[in-house]
């Protein structure tokens, strides 16, 4: 059959039009399938001399009989779909973070998406594990877990580990641990991440608003992190079910989301990934501590160096990241990105597609004209605009914002007493 033959031929009588027409139901025009350009629509796929296949004109190998050729079967099956030549490719699907879910689209501040912790693409061969070959991935031996802890529910589920409630034997005190699968780990440069992220979390230790890191334990499948329990949920969702923060209440988490930048910076550590699903607060009451979490793309840095590779979260990923050359004030970008939405319940820089979000990112001009704006105070304003100026040589540093965030949150109070 030729690729002229989507549908029966009713022109006869034939048998073979009447069981393709039993088979085949007729299909519009506008659906039938076309030859390319250059061949002759009238011909069979390998016989020149044949006519159309419904038609009353029998092939070359039909008169020579059955003995030259084998009988032409009747397909009983749909043919198989064909791609055209300069048919355009479907579109790329993307893959979103954690951070653009769909709750977050009920309040504005997002688009569906997956978790983003992982780095490496999923279409990539299988490999074997670089951890399951090393003697330790921690470099040290350590004691066994479950002698000391017992693992409960599931608590959360990232790309390379899972975090469980972890309950400690002796005294029934609550944790989290963070297992992380030593098969996942396939490359060095996985291996290189997990030591600097509990190297990091120690380097930390002490901070009110950092998570607390227990201890690092390894065995045979597995490396596992016990933390302090956060049980009070994440900023995210305070934000999804809110809509927004007053001032007042914005103006204090800012304190301590730009507290905590201010410290990673002194320490030498840019955090990278700063958005409200990392940071989580304590317990349900609403003025829990908050802590900052997941350092697993944080690194450590120098004064005047710079980096290139592009990490983070799209809405909350600096423009300088994009550009591939930047140093911590990239951390200030994402805190200012993250107080406009506690301000406002939406993002500054908002698009239906990542490459939308990105050029936004790039050029997009702040809205302080949409509700609630015009109710919020213009020293509020004119700090983010200060934290979200895209030149960083420009944009303030963590410990400028404390200064000025100093004097702005002075100006709160009079602003309020005065409405």
């Amino acid at each position: 059959m030729g690729n002229t033959c989507v549908g029966p031929n009713l022109g006869n009588n034939g048998f073979f039009n009447t069981v393709t027409a039993a088979i085949w139901p007729s299909r519009p025009p506008e659906d039938r399938l076309h030859l390319p350009k250059g061949e002759d629509s009238s011909k069979n796929n390998g016989d020149s001399e044949s006519g159309p296949v419904g038609g009353s004109k029998k092939s070359e190998g039909s008169k020579k009989g059955s003995n030259d050729h084998p009988p032409i079967l009747v397909q009983n099956t749909p043919p198989e779909p064909v791609k055209m030549p300069n048919e355009a490719p479907p579109p790329k699907v993307i893959e979103h973070e954690k951070s653009i879910k769909q709750e977050m689209r009920e309040v504005g501040i997002g688009q569906p998406g997956e978790e983003q912790k992982g780095k490496k693409p999923t279409h990539v061969k299988r490999v074997s594990s670089v951890a399951l070959q090393l003697e330790s991935v921690l470099g040290r031996k350590t004691g066994n877990l479950k002698d000391i802890y017992s693992l409960g529910r599931k608590l959360g589920q990232g790309q390379f580990g899972t975090t469980f409630l972890c309950i400690e034997k002796a005294t029934g005190k609550e944790f989290a641990c963070k297992s992380i699968a030593k098969r996942k780990l396939t490359t060095q440069e996985d291996v290189d991440d997990v030591r600097r992220e509990i190297q990091i979390m120690h380097h930390l230790e002490g901070h009110p608003n950092v998570i607390k890191i227990v201890d690092a334990y390894e065995d045979a499948v597995a490396v596992h992190v016990v933390m302090e329990l956060c049980s009070g949920g994440e900023l995210f969702d305070r934000i999804v079910r809110r809509g927004h923060y007053t001032e007042k209440q914005a103006a204090e988490l800012a304190r301590l989301i730009v507290g905590v930048v201010e410290a990673c910076h002194s320490l030498g550590v840019m955090h990278r990934d700063l958005k409200p699903e990392n940071f989580l607060f304590v317990s349900q009451e609403e003025e829990s501590p908050l802590k900052t979490i997941d350092f697993g793309l944080s690194v450590f840095f120098r004064p005047g160096e710079t980096f290139t590779d592009i990490v983070g979260s799209p809405y909350y990923v600096a423009p300088e990241v994009l550009r591939k050359l930047y140093g911590p004030k990239c951390d200030v970008w994402s805190a200012g990105v993250i107080i406009y939405i506690l301000l406002s319940g939406v993002p500054p820089f908002w698009d239906e597609t990542e490459q939308g979000i990105f050029e936004q990112v790039l050029k997009g001009e702040l809205d302080f004209e949409s509700e609630p704006w015009p109710n919020i105070s213009e020293s509020a304003k004119d700090l983010v605009r200060k934290m979200l100026v895209r030149d960083p040589k420009r944009r303030l540093t963590a410990h400028e914002v404390l200064c000025e965030y100093a004097y702005h949150y002075n100006l709160i109070f009079k602003y309020l007493f005065a409405k």
